[in-house]
C-alpha cells in the first residue's frame, strides 16, 4: 500500500501551500504599507521601499516602555519621530492599526487607545505608507500614496528631528507655532524643556525656548538667509537649508528644509536645547556633525545676554557694550560681569519731529544713529508698503514710540516700538543698516558742513606736512652720511661699518676672530662686532634720561637708534657695579655663540677706557617683570599669552641645557631677565652669570654665590653647587609667578612665607585655582592652568634628582595628556626669612634686594 508522500497530487498541494506561505511572510516583512483592517504588532515593521527608514513599535535604552516611532534603518538606530510620545505603552503589546473610520490608531494590550492620527470624517479603503523620506502618510489611495490626497501625514506632527523636504505649516492665526520639542533625556522622548519653532510676532525667524523663555533666534528670514546667522552665506552655518515660505491665501506659511545633497541628513533639537546638524557616514557607521559648534554656539547666541539696549560680540574682551547714547543700568553689575541688567538711555528722547509751536514743547527735533554688523533687534513691526529707506524712517519718526528701524531687502521696512533686545554684533557678514533713535544732542547735526571743513584744513595741512618732510628728509639724508662716517672713524679697536650693512643685518663685513683686549685680557670673540663708542653715544643721545630703558645690577639699559634705523638696546656696565668686568667678558663669550629664537640677540659691543657698552636687538614690550606686577598693566597679559611665554621660556632653557654647542646653565633666570618683542615673544636676557659645562659634566661647586634670592635652588643657595636643575628651579619660580602674577620674594600673607608655601599649600587642600592670578580667570584653561602649576610644583622640589630635565617638562607642556608625577612638598622656603635680612660681602653689611642681582660669599 502506497503512502500519501508518494501520492504526486499530495506533493504538489503540500509544496503550493509552503511556497505560497513563504512568499505571503515574504511580501509582508518587506511591505511599506498598512492596509485598512490589517495590524501592526511589537515586533512587527514597516520598511520603506529602498530600506532607508523602517516604522515600529521601539523601547529605548534603559527603558521599559514602548513607543510607536521611525528610525533610519541601520545601526545605531536614530530615530526621528515619536507617535505616542506623551502615553508610552508599559508592556511590549502594542498594536498599530487602522480602524474602520480610516483613523491610524495605537492601543495597548487591554485594547485602550494610546495615540490617534487626527483626521476628521471616515475614509474607506484607506492605506498608510512609509516613504524613503521618512514620511508616514495616510491616504485614501492605496496604490499610490500622492502627497497631494494625503489626509494626514508625520511630517505634519513632527517630533524633535527635521528631515529633507519637510514642509510643516505655520499659521499667523495660531500666533507663537512650536513646531518641534526634544526629548526630556536620551532615554525619555516624552516633551522636554525644549522647543523649536516659529513667532510670526517677531518676524519670520526660527526660535528655540527653554519652557516659556525664549534661548536662541535666527534672526529674520530675508527670502535667502536668516539674517541673524551670517555664516548660512558661506555654507558654515546648521541652518543651512532651513526656510519659510510666505504666507498663502489663507495666511498659512510653511516651515521648509532642503538638504542640498542626497547623503542621509537629520537636524535635531537635543534634550539638551541644541541643534544639531548630521550626516550618517556610511564608511565608518556612525553619525558625523557637520557643525563642531551645535547651536548655541557661544554666550552670544543666548538670548538677549547682554540685556537691553547693549550688543554681544563673542570675538571682542569686553564681551557686552552698551549702544552708543546708552550706559550701563547698574556700573557695579557690569564691572562685574554681569550684563543681565542692560543699557539704559543717557539723555531722554526729545520726541519731537518738528515743533509748530502749538506743542507747548520746544527742541530739535530726536535722530538716528546708524549700526552695522548687528543681529537685528528682536520683536520688530513690519510696516506694509513700505515704499524705500526714507519712507521707513519717516514712518518711525514720526510714531513717538518707535525706537529703531531697518529696511531690509526681502523683508522691507521693519519698525522697534519697545525696548531693543537681543542685539549681537558679527566680524564678518550681518553688515545690516540699523538705525536706533537718539536724542539730538547725542548726534552730529552740523555733520556735513564740518566734513567739508574738515576736509579743507585737512587738505591744507598735509600739504605742508609733506613740504615739510621732504625737507627732514633731505637734511636727515646729509646728517646721515656725517653719522656714518662718525661711526666708522677707528678710534679704539676695529669698526664695524652699519651703514654699509643695514640691509644684511650685520652678516657681512665681520671681524676676524682676534682677541679683545679688556683691561690686559684676552677676550676670545667669534664673530663679534665692534662698535665705535661716539657712534652709540649718539645713538643713545648720549645716554639721555628719556632712553633709560631700566636698571639693573650691572648698570642701565638705554634705548638708541643706529643711523640705518635698527634700533638697539644698550647695556652700560656701571663703574660703580660689583659684578662688572667678569660677568662683561662671560656675556660676549657666551651669548655670542647662541641662536635661538627664545634668547636675545646680542649685536656687538663696545668698549673706550673704562666704558663697556653690551648692544642687543630691541625689545619694545620691555621685561616680563615690567607688565606681570604692575596692577595697571598685567591685563594685557592673558592666559594664552602667558602660556605661550612659559613654552618658549622652556624652548630657550632646553636649547642652553642640551641643544646648544655648548651646555650654559643660565644661573639667574626671573622675570626681569625675560624680555618680551613686538609680538610677545620671550627671550632669555642676562647672561653675566651664566657658566658652561662640557658635554659629560652634570654638576659644579662655587663660593661664589651668584644670582636673586627667591630664584636660587636650595642647594645653590646653601652649599654653591649648581647643575642644570638650578635653573629647573628657577623656572618653576618664574612658572608659578606667571600663573600668579605675584612675587615670589614679596608674597606676604599671615600664614606663608613666600609664593611657594602658598601653592602647596593650596595644593595640598584641593583649592590650587584660588592661585591663578584675578586677571585671567575669564580667559584661562583650567586644564593648562593646572597642569602648569604642577610642573611648577615639581620644578621646586628640594631635592634635585626629584626635579624634572627640561626636555620634560618641554614634553609636558606640549601634550595634552601628558601624566605628571605628583609633586613633594617644598620645606627648604623657610630658609628665606632666615637669611634675607642681610648678607656679609667682602666683610661689609650689604641688604638684599628682592629685583637686583647679587653677589655673596656663603662659607660652609
Amino acid at each position: 500500500m502506497k503512502t500519501h508522500s508518494k501520492n504526486p497530487v499530495f506533493v504538489s498541494l503540500v509544496s503550493f501551500i509552503f511556497l505560497l506561505y513563504s512568499f505571503a511572510q515574504f511580501c509582508y516583512a518587506a511591505t511599506d504599507t498598512l492596509r485598512q483592517g490589517k495590524t501592526l504588532r511589537n515586533g512587527d515593521t514597516l520598511i520603506s521601499e529602498n530600506s532607508v527608514f523602517e516604522l515600529g513599535f521601539f523601547s529605548p535604552e534603559n527603558s521599559t516602555f514602548t513607543y510607536l516611532g521611525i528610525w533610519y534603518k541601520f545601526n545605531p538606530k536614530a530615530v526621528v519621530w515619536v507617535a505616542n510620545r506623551d502615553t508610552p505603552i508599559s508592556h511590549r503589546n502594542g498594536v498599530l492599526r487602522i480602524q474602520d473610520d480610516g483613523k491610524l490608531v495605537v492601543r495597548d494590550g487591554n485594547n485602550s487607545l494610546v495615540w490617534s492620527s487626527n483626521v476628521t470624517g471616515s475614509l474607506n479603503n484607506a492605506a498608510a505608507k512609509l516613504l524613503d523620506t521618512g514620511n508616514f502618510v495616510l491616504s485614501g489611495d492605496d496604490s499610490t500614496g500622492d502627497l497631494n490626497r494625503a489626509l494626514w501625514q508625520s511630517f505634519n506632527e513632527p517630533t524633535d528631528t527635521v528631515l529633507p523636504k519637510m514642509r510643516v505649516p505655520v499659521s499667523f492665526k495660531r500666533g507663537e507655532y512650536r513646531a518641534y520639542r526634544s526629548w526630556k533625556t536620551p532615554d525619555d522622548p516624552s516633551p522636554g524643556n525644549y522647543s523649536m519653532g516659529v513667532d510670526p510676532n517677531g518676524g519670520h525667524q526660527l526660535v528655540i525656548w527653554d519652557n516659556n523663555k525664549r534661548r536662541w533666534r535666527s534672526g529674520q528670514w530675508n527670502q535667502q538667509f536668516f539674517t541673524g546667522d551670517p555664516s548660512t552665506r558661506n555654507n558654515a552655518s546648521p541652518l543651512l537649508g532651513f526656510g519659510i515660505s510666505q504666507p498663502d491665501e489663507n495666511g498659512t506659511m510653511y516651515i521648509t528644509y532642503a538638504a542640498s545633497n542626497l547623503d542621509l541628513i537629520r537636524f535635531q533639537i537635543t534634550w539638551e536645547g541644541r541643534l544639531k546638524h548630521s550626516r550618517w557616514n556610511a564608511g565608518k557607521k556612525k553619525w558625523d556633525y557637520l557643525h563642531s559648534d551645535p547651536h548655541p554656539a557661544n554666550e552670544c547666541d543666548l538670548y538677549n545676554f547682554c540685556g537691553n539696549y547693549s550688543t554681544c560680540d563673542q570675538f571682542d574682551s569686553r564681551k557686552c557694550v552698551c549702544l552708543e547714547g546708552f550706559r550701563p543700568k547698574s556700573q557695579d553689575q557690569w564691572d562685574a560681569r554681569n550684563w543681565s541688567g542692560g543699557c539704559v538711555r543717557k539723555i531722554e528722547l526729545q520726541c519731537l519731529s518738528t515743533d509748530d509751536g502749538t506743542s507747548g514743547r520746544k527742541g530739535k527735533p530726536d535722530g538716528f544713529n546708524k549700526t552695522k554688523c548687528t543681529k537685528l533687534p528682536d520683536l520688530a513691526n513690519f510696516f506694509s508698503p513700505a515704499g524705500d529707506l526714507d519712507a521707513c524712517r519717516r514712518h518711525c519718526l514720526e510714531n513717538c514710540s518707535c525706537t529703531a528701524y531697518a529696511f531690509i531687502p526681502g523683508i522691507q521696512c521693519m519698525i522697534w516700538t519697545g525696548d531693543l533686545v537681543d542685539l549681537q554684533r558679527f566680524q564678518h557678514g550681518g553688515s545690516l543698516e540699523f538705525f536706533y533713535r537718539l536724542h539730538h544732542s547725542e548726534l552730529d547735526h552740523g555733520r556735513k558742513i564740518s566734513n567739508l571743513i574738515i576736509v579743507i584744513v585737512s587738505l591744507v595741512v598735509v600739504g605742508c606736512l609733506v613740504a615739510t618732510l621732504w625737507l627732514v628728509w633731505r637734511y636727515k639724508l646729509k646728517l646721515k652720511v656725517v653719522s656714518s662716517k662718525l661711526c666708522c672713524k677707528d678710534d679704539d679697536v676695529a669698526v664695524f661699518d652699519v651703514s654699509k650693512n643695514k640691509s644684511k643685518e650685520f652678516t657681512t663685513d665681520l671681524l676676524r676672530p682676534t682677541d679683545i683686549l679688556i683691561d690686559g685680557n684676552q677676550v676670545n670673540r667669534p664673530e663679534l662686532q665692534n662698535f665705535n663708542f661716539s657712534c652709540i653715544a649718539t645713538a643713545t643721545k648720549n645716554f639721555c634720561e628719556v632712553n633709560r630703558l631700566g636698571q639693573g645690577g650691572f648698570g642701565a639699559v638705554y634705548k638708541g637708534e643706529l643711523p640705518g634705523g635698527e634700533q638697539i638696546a644698550v647695556k652700560r656696565l656701571s663703574g660703580q657695579s660689583g659684578q662688572g668686568l667678569v660677568e662683561f667678558k662671560t656675556e660676549i663669550i657666551l651669548i655670542a655663540k647662541l641662536q635661538h629664537r627664545n634668547l636675545v640677540r646680542l649685536l656687538g659691543c663696545s668698549i673706550k677706557g673704562e666704558e663697556k657698552l653690551l648692544i642687543y636687538e630691541y625689545m619694545p614690550n620691555k621685561s616680563l617683570d615690567n607688565l606681570l606686577f604692575d596692577e595697571a598693566k598685567k591685563a594685557e597679559l592673558d592666559w594664552r599669552t602667558r602660556f605661550s611665554i612659559i613654552e618658549g621660556i622652556a624652548r630657550g632653557l632646553l636649547y642652553l641645557h642640551r641643544d646648544s654647542r655648548h651646555r650654559i646653565i643660565h644661573r639667574d633666570l626671573k622675570a626681569s631677565n625675560i624680555l618680551l618683542d613686538a609680538e610677545m615673544n620671550p627671550k632669555i636676557s642676562d647672561f653675566g652669570m651664566a657658566r658652561m659645562f662640557g658635554r659629560n659634566q652634570n654638576e659644579a661647586n662655587t663660593v661664589r654665590v651668584v644670582g636673586t634670592y627667591g630664584y636660587m635652588s636650595p642647594e645653590y643657595a646653601m652649599e654653591g653647587l649648581f647643575s642644570v636643575k638650578s635653573d629647573v628651579y628657577s623656572f618653576g619660580v618664574l612658572l608659578l609667578e606667571i600663573v600668579s602674577g605675584q612675587r615670589n620674594n614679596s608674597f606676604r600673607s599671615f600664614d606663608h612665607t613666600s609664593l611657594l608655601t602658598y601653592a602647596w599649600c593650596l595644593w595640598s587642600e584641593d583649592k590650587i585655582s584660588d592661585l591663578v592670578d584675578h586677571c585671567i580667570r575669564d580667559s584661562y584653561s583650567p586644564n593648562e592652568v593646572l597642569k602648569c602649576i604642577q610642573i611648577g610644583m615639581l620644578c621646586v622640589q628640594d631635592s634635585p634628582a626629584h626635579r624634572p630635565k627640561m626636555d620634560a617638562v618641554v614634553v609636558f607642556l606640549e601634550r595634552e595628556a601628558a601624566t605628571l608625577p605628583m609633586p613633594t612638598k617644598p620645606t627648604y622656603t623657610s630658609l628665606r626669612t632666615a637669611v634675607e635680612e642681610e648678607y656679609v660681602v667682602d666683610g661689609q653689611e650689604m641688604e638684599c634686594s628682592n629685583d637686583v642681582t647679587v653677589t655673596t660669599i656663603v662659607g660652609r
